[in-house]
């Protein structure tokens, strides 16, 4: 099915295009597509009881085409082909050599160089100055219109990255959470996700899940992020203050599952409490074959969830690698006291 022009606003690329139709057959779209953010280095481093709510008439069963650019279905882990290459037992999950991007229209480069290797159970934090190109790396990615890769290579899962369509991208394992998740009115959660979730099954070859099959599935991933069963009935985003936009996030990803998640900015707008919740349901999803890579400009998010490695990007390159304490470092004394930064 065609897509949706991506390459004139941030709200084109969240909007979902909705069509109805006479065919009683439920849950026909294209693939929703996802975008990512990550930062490269070039090796590694060192029982509840409740109601279940009325859904009222399905919407996917009028719906014959939906794509929503801003958030990815993606392969859950266990679903996933083997990956060539190993750091010992670890297969490798991505490698990104020399990555440099420009912004399409004005040529501007952006991306001058960028190197990361991350491999199946390793969680990686990306920190940086503002403007230091960590978005429009996520952005490249995943595909993003408004950038041309000019150089260097992403393969993911032993696959040219930069070969595949955005919505590839996304159905070969990649999800992203967005710093501010896009409302989309008109358009229930229960509904989003169930779609997005048998596209994901149509995929893999496998049968659909219905209405009742798929409530079924979702329901303990409720209890996972914190979220009431109420939030399945309101449309995606709408009205919800910070802290639920970002809890439907991870109940996204815990959904529909990845193999690499790109976590952009997840802490930024959460208390304390609300944080801690999304930082477990992220760390109950962590299992010894998908990664995280998270975007923060804190050390209090990368407290809750553990990284094996800290990349810090200037410039639009990684100019230092390390531990937490790099973390602890710029939390004190701020860019100025690491070296190159």
């Amino acid at each position: 099915m065609p897509l949706l022009d991506l390459s004139s606003t941030k709200a084109s690329i969240m909007a979902a295009n909705l069509i109805p139709h006479a065919n009683p057959n439920p849950l026909i779209l294209s693939p929703p597509q996802s975008s990512l953010s990550s930062a490269i280095y070039s090796s590694p481093c060192k029982s509840l009881l409740f109601k279940a709510p009325s859904f009222g008439p399905l919407r996917s069963r009028s719906i014959r085409r939906w794509y929503v650019s801003s958030i990815g279905a993606s392969l859950s882990a266990v679903d996933s082909p083997a990956t060539s290459g190993s750091q010992g037992e670890k297969k490798l999950l991505l490698e990104v050599k020399d990555l440099k991007a420009v912004i399409a229209e004005s040529k501007q480069e952006i991306l001058k160089g960028v190197n990361l290797t991350i491999y199946e159970g390793e969680v990686h934090a990306v920190m940086g100055k503002n403007g230091s190109g960590k978005s429009t790396f996520a952005k490249v990615l995943v595909g993003h219109p408004e950038y041309e890769v000019t150089g260097g290579s992403i393969v993911f899962k032993g696959e040219n990255l930069l070969e595949m369509e955005p919505e590839d991208r996304s159905l070969a394992g990649l999800f992203m959470s967005f710093q501010s998740p896009v409302e989309i009115p008109g358009v229930s959660n229960i509904d989003f996700l169930n779609m997005a979730y048998n596209a994901r099954r149509r995929k893999l070859g496998l049968p659909e899940l219905g209405p009742i099959e798929f409530y079924a599935y979702i329901f303990p991933k409720l209890d996972l992020v914190n979220m009431k069963t109420d939030f399945l009935n309101r449309n995606v985003n709408e009205g919800f203050s910070g802290g639920e936009k970002k809890r439907n996030e991870i109940l996204q990803l815990a959904v529909l599952g990845a193999d690499l998640s790109i976590l952009d900015e997840i802490d930024s707008g959460l208390d304390v409490d609300a944080l801690r919740d999304v930082a477990m349901a992220v760390n109950g999803l962590l299992t010894s074959n998908n990664s995280v890579l998270m975007i923060t400009h804190y050390l209090r998010l990368l407290e809750f969830i553990k990284p094996k490695c800290i990349h810090v990007m200037e410039d639009g390159k990684i100019v230092k690698t390390g531990d937490i304490s790099i973390a602890e470092i710029l939390e004190k004394e701020g860019y100025k006291a690491i070296s190159g930064a």
